[in-house]
Formats: C-alpha cells, structure tokens, sequence
C-alpha cells in the first residue's frame, strides 16, 4: 500500500434478509444505488461475518472487528468505550455503563426502549442535568455523571470511594445479554427492567450492582414528573421517565495502534460516541463532523466532500453511516431502503476519488433485518475497487451478487488485512 490510499466506509447496519413487498429482495437490492453499482462492476465482492457465525453482535464488538481486532481478546464492555468517546474521565475501577432514555409505563413496563425515537438531544440533556441534580447515591458511598449524548442515548460513570468497581454484572435493559464477556443482541425479550445482579461474589461486582440498582430506581423518581416528560405527554410523545442499561465495565480496553498493526495512519469520521471512543483508541485521528444543516441530503454531500480531502490527506480513511440502521430497528423496511438510496445519491455521487490510487471498500458492521428489528448474525456484503484490483463480474451491490464473489466468506477481523493484501 506504499503511496496508496484506503477508503474504508461502513454502512451501518445494512444487511438485511429479502422482503416479501420487494420481490425476494432485500432493502439493498431494492434500493436505486446506481453510484454503488458502478463501483461494485470494477470490484472483487463477498460476503463478511463480522464477529463470527451464530453471533448478533452489537455495534461496538463488530467494528472493533471489522478494523481487525479481535473483540474476545480486547472488548472489556461497551461502557467504558462510549464514556471515552464522550470525553469523560475514567479510571481503572470506575465502572462505565451505556444507557438509553425509555418509557415505561405505571407498573413499569418497558412500551419502548427508545423513547419512539423522538427525544431530541436537546430534551436529553436537560433530563441528564435534572438526573445529575437529584440523584444522590447512598448505597455505597459513590459519585457518578450521568451525561447525555446522541437523541435517547447517554452514558453512566460512576467513581466509587470505597473500592473499586466492577463492570461483570447484569444488564437491565432487557434486549441485550453479556455471553462471555461480550454484548449480544436477544432475538427474543421481556418487557421489564431487570434487576441488575453481580455476575461473580466479588465485592467490586456486588458494589456495582447495588450502584446501578439504585440509580435505575432514583433516576426514574426524577423523571416520571419532569417538566418535559409532561409536555412530551400532552404532545402525545413517549415520555423519557427511564433509563436503561448495559454492556458495563470497569476498564478501557487497550488496543494496539493502527498504525502499528496496519503501517498506516487512519482519519476517521463517525457519528456515535462509541465509535468515536473505538476510533480514538485505535490511535486514530478523528475529524468532527460538519455541523447538522437539518437536510442529509446537504449533510452527506459535505461528508463527501471531506471523506474525498481525507483520502488525499492520509494513508486510511475510516468512514462510518448510521443511515440504514434505525429504520431497520423499527422495522421500516421503505425507510431503510431510502436511507440506502440518499446515501447513495448525495454521499457516493459526490465522493472524488481516483481508483488509480485509492482502494475502496464498502461494507458494513452488522445486519440489522427489518423482520427482527435487531441486529442479527446474517454476513454482510462487500466490494473492493482500485488501485487495479481487477473485478470479478459483480452485476451490483447487494447480498446476492455479493455471495458469488471470488472473495468468498470472511470473517470480520481479516477484513482489514485481506484488503490491504490486495
């Protein structure tokens, strides 16, 4: 790759499963992508597990995977990466939790785990100062921030002044397990807060496990009256009077850096916290997003526009699309298929790139099919163009022609390496 360049773009969440009201196709083959198309006839394809068959990662575990690591040596939760990528300060011991915004109802069942998707960041971080304000843990003698980050998600950090804390204990959002460390996705779930449980007899797990318990319970005292909560009620808005949460830990996971594993330096430019804190601590140099303008179609074009500078500027350019991914978890398969088609239109149409010398590969982090609304263990497509790789007869980019590929099934972690050795 000396004097080359990589543009290494996931589209989140965008395998899918074919749909019966598009012909057998899936969101992807049903999608007008003719930007996509064009480069996937210049492109050798396959198709990617992007942890490992049988596994529904969640979105943390499969980018550290599909950069080329492997998440059963590194992960150590999804907490402490998205509480560094939101610029907190952790420690060794603190113990860092995901969380989302809810609603639940008087006898506290979930109705929806996201707050139907329209809490905006702005109502989030009033409820998250309003949490910080009048949330005091007794427990166990203990401080903690709450913080706010992207619409229904936030991140916990909380210190403990008696002993360390430990990130191995339970879940309490109910659609997501730790198995072996790792969080994965349940196909099927309940509908109630779980109690969070140490999931060992130490007394890091079992403080933590109290912590968490009572914040759940304090954080939704302040919520269930406030003010905003109120006027999302006479709006005929899910109120946000929950929290939920998951994927603990109590330490950053220590990665070898890109350019120590790849030779290369990596820009990346990424939308969510947890992908900023994998990004950065991967020794990435991260590019802030341009400011929303309200239209994605003026938003993509810009990303665009940057993605096309990166490229020129360093060895690697990771960029990474939540587009597809929130449809698919509301099981709105149109909606998926237009966020496919805008990111094709208005990203793909405006990137300039010369294929003499960049390699470009498009893939994604995971399936999301719309049928599950969850992420599943489906493999995803993927194509690589350039830097005279020559193609090998793929008509179009989708999972069907993706599967006839000569670059055959690939596991997440040797994404990375198997490009690069092209």
């Amino acid at each position: 790759m000396m004097g080359k360049h990589l543009l290494y773009v996931l589209l989140d969440g965008l395998g899918d499963r074919p749909v019966k009201n598009f012909g057998g196709k899936t969101p992807l083959e049903a999608s007008e992508h003719p930007n996509m198309n064009e480069l996937a006839k210049k492109a050798k394809s396959g198709m990617v597990y992007t942890v490992g068959k049988g596994i529904a990662p969640e979105s943390d575990v499969a980018v550290i995977s599909m950069l080329g690591y492997d998440p059963v040596k590194t992960y150590t939760g999804r907490g402490p990466i998205e509480v560094f990528g939101s610029g907190m300060n952790m420690e060794d011991g603190d113990l860092a939790v995901r969380c989302n915004f809810a609603t639940v109802d008087e006898k506290l069942n979930i109705v929806d785990r996201r707050c139907g998707r329209s809490l905006t960041t702005d109502e989030a971080a009033v409820l998250a100062e309003a949490i910080n304000r009048g949330v005091v843990l007794k427990s166990h003698p203990a401080k903690f921030e709450f913080k706010s980050t992207v619409s229904h998600r936030a991140v916990l950090l909380v210190k403990s002044e008696e002993g360390k804390l430990s990130g191995n204990i339970s879940n309490t959002d109910p659609a997501y397990q730790k198995m072996e460390g790792l969080g994965l996705a349940l196909k099927e779930f309940g509908n109630r807060i779980i109690k969070c449980a140490p999931l060992d007899d130490s007394a890091e797990a079992k403080r933590a496990a109290d912590l968490l318990e009572e914040f759940t319970k304090k954080s939704h005292e302040v919520l269930r009256d406030h003010p905003i909560n109120t006027k999302r009620l006479h709006s005929r808005r899910p109120p946000a009077n929950a929290i939920l949460s998951r994927d603990a830990g109590s330490q950053l996971p220590k990665f070898k850096s890109v350019r120590e594993e790849y030779g290369m330096d990596f820009a990346s430019m990424v939308e969510m916290p947890v992908e900023r804190g994998i990004a950065l601590l991967c020794g990435m140099d991260l590019v802030e997003l341009p400011k929303p303008t309200g239209d994605i179609t003026v938003d993509y074009q810009r990303r665009a526009e940057m993605t096309s500078e990166l490229v020129e500027t360093y060895n690697a350019a990771y960029i990474h699309i939540k587009g597809p991914d929130e449809p698919a978890h509301d099981g709105d398969c149109e909606g998926k298929r237009r966020a496919i088609e805008l990111i094709d239109a208005h990203f793909f149409k405006n990137l300039k790139v010369d294929l003499a010398n960049t390699v470009v590969a498009v893939t994604s982090d995971h399936s999301t099919p719309c049928s599950l609304r969850a992420h599943s263990d489906d493999p995803v497509p993927l194509m690589v163009a350039g830097c005279g790789i020559k193609g090998d007869g793929t008509e179009a980019f989708g999972e069907s022609y993706c599967r006839k590929g000569s670059l055959g099934i690939l596991l997440g972690q040797d994404v990375l390496r198997r490009i690069i050795s092209l």
